[in-house]
């Protein structure tokens, strides 16, 4: 590998060590017992301190190395001195090793949009339902999500005392996934995955319309798809708005490294680009395989009622 590595390699390097200190703030804030929680439109929809300081840790410390890429993050925050110990200027070594994929190597860093959820669960996050919560950097170029990077704070919080906190996992298009074991459900059984608090008639219409064997309701997009990818659900299906670019970009970038596959509920794929509307309006249906059979299922009434971008 000649000269240094390209500037998407670098960023996806910078994005794992940065969604990994904003792990740590996540976990420090829930510890101190000072969540700060504000209802943002109404009980379903919270912001803590925790997603406070945790996106300014992203933002800053992306937008100091990469001054020139867009990042669009879920908090309205008023812009502030950062304060200096949220910035992480650390970078994933592994990651800086591999080679870039060529359709990537040329990147510039002003054709690249971030799209950042600095806690995706917050709901959960509140209630205690740790290993729900997960922390999303997504990356996309051209409208499509290329790369992700998705940090669990609390993955094996239920080991109890002396256990190793949290995980790391990133994926990018032409390079795989990583920092998991990928697992698929048994291919004669039908598990769908939807979700924990925001439930209607339609929702449930189109889960059941899938014929599952079995329903799994969790909160979060991004631990919605890690369940995808290690064989605990075949399908996410969420026949509904709700859902915002910075839920699903970092998690579809993984999805789609390993073969998979999300869209809304027509098939459609969404559109990244930074000047997108942020709600996914046609909902949310994301499969590991057989993305075909599960679009064939939707029933007229979703699709009427949930409108294609």
């Amino acid at each position: 590998m000649s000269g240094s590595p390209a500037v998407v390699m670098r960023l996806v390097a910078s994005a794992y060590a940065v969604a990994e200190k904003a792990g740590t703030i996540v976990r420090k804030v829930l510890h101190s017992g000072e969540l700060g929680i504000v209802e943002k439109t109404g009980a379903n929809d919270l912001q803590t301190l925790a997603d406070r300081l945790a996106q300014q840790s992203i933002c800053a410390s992306l937008s100091k190395r990469f001054p020139k890429i867009t990042i669009i993050g879920e908090e309205d925050l008023p812009s502030e001195e950062i304060q200096e110990d949220l910035i992480e200027t650390g970078q994933s070594e592994e990651i800086l090793q591999r080679s870039c994929p060529p359709e990537y190597s040329q990147l510039k860093e002003e054709e690249i949009v971030v799209w950042v959820d600095p806690i995706d669960g917050t709901k959960e996050y509140t209630e205690g339902l740790l290993d729900n919560v997960t922390v999303l950097i997504g990356i996309a170029y051209g409208g499509r999500a290329i790369a992700g990077v998705i940090n669990q704070p609390f993955y094996n919080y239920k080991l109890g005392a002396g256990t190793q906190l949290g995980r790391t996992m990133w994926g990018m298009l032409g390079l795989g996934a990583f920092g998991f074991q990928l697992q698929e459900v048994p291919g004669d059984r039908r598990i769908v995955t939807t979700t924990r608090s925001h439930s209607n008639k339609l929702v449930t219409d189109c889960v059941d319309s899938m014929e599952p064997h079995e329903v799994v309701r969790v909160g979060g997009a991004g631990n919605k798809i890690i369940q995808l990818v290690e064989g605990k659900a075949s399908a996410y299906v969420f026949a509904s708005p709700g859902c915002k670019k910075w839920d699903t970009c970092a998690p579809e970038a993984i999805l789609h490294a390993v073969g998979g596959k999300l869209t809304d509920m027509h098939g459609n794929a969404y559109r990244y680009d930074a000047n997108v509307k942020h709600m996914n309006s046609a909902g949310v249906l994301a499969t590991l395989r057989n993305h075909e059979y599960y679009v064939s299922r939707v029933p007229q009434s979703v699709l009427q009622a949930l409108k294609s971008d």
